[in-house]
């Protein structure tokens, strides 16, 4: 019994036409697409499972590592700089103020919007967890050597740019 690939290399009988769903299942950006997914997969998985052993959600840990380092920052500019999208960036905001470790503040200069800042205890949070989550994740991406990473990060970029 021939398997479905081989089925679909197999030339037909003369003046047999190809099915539409055939002819689109042998596009060839169609393995890149199933790779790029199961590379995205597989990094959600091992990245998800390191935040979680310190009580945050990994959209939660974004928001929180985003804020890390600034002053803080209005929602929108938080919006376009994590991977939330801005309809579920409010819940995450409200849950990470509930631990205590962010907080709204209105900033003097604009009275029309808030910033969202880390609490002591978030940048205490941040400053423990960030370096070892990066270091967790250097364990695999140095696996890679310079170029490798220049190479993959150019495609990406090229990748994104075409659907832009």
């Amino acid at each position: 019994m021939p398997t479905a690939a081989e089925s679909l290399s197999s030339p037909l009988p003369q003046g047999e036409a190809l099915k539409p769903s055939v002819v689109a299942a042998r596009e060839p950006f169609l393995g890149l697409l199933r790779d790029l997914a199961r590379a995205y997969q597989a990094f959600e998985n091992y990245a998800s499972a390191h935040i979680r052993q310190i009580g945050l959600t990994a959209p939660q840990f974004d928001v929180l590592v985003t804020i890390g380092n600034t002053p803080g920052l209005t929602m929108n500019i938080l919006a376009q700089k994590t991977l939330v999208t801005k309809g579920t960036l409010t819940g995450i905001v409200d849950r990470l103020e509930q631990k205590g470790l962010v907080r709204r503040e209105v900033p003097p200069e604009n009275r029309r919007c808030f910033k969202i800042v880390l609490t002591e205890e978030g940048e205490k949070l941040f400053e423990q967890v960030f370096p070892v989550h990066v270091a967790y994740l250097k364990e695999r991406f140095q696996k890679l050597n310079p170029e490798e990473m220049a190479q993959i990060q150019a495609c990406l970029k090229k990748l994104q740019a075409i659907f832009y």
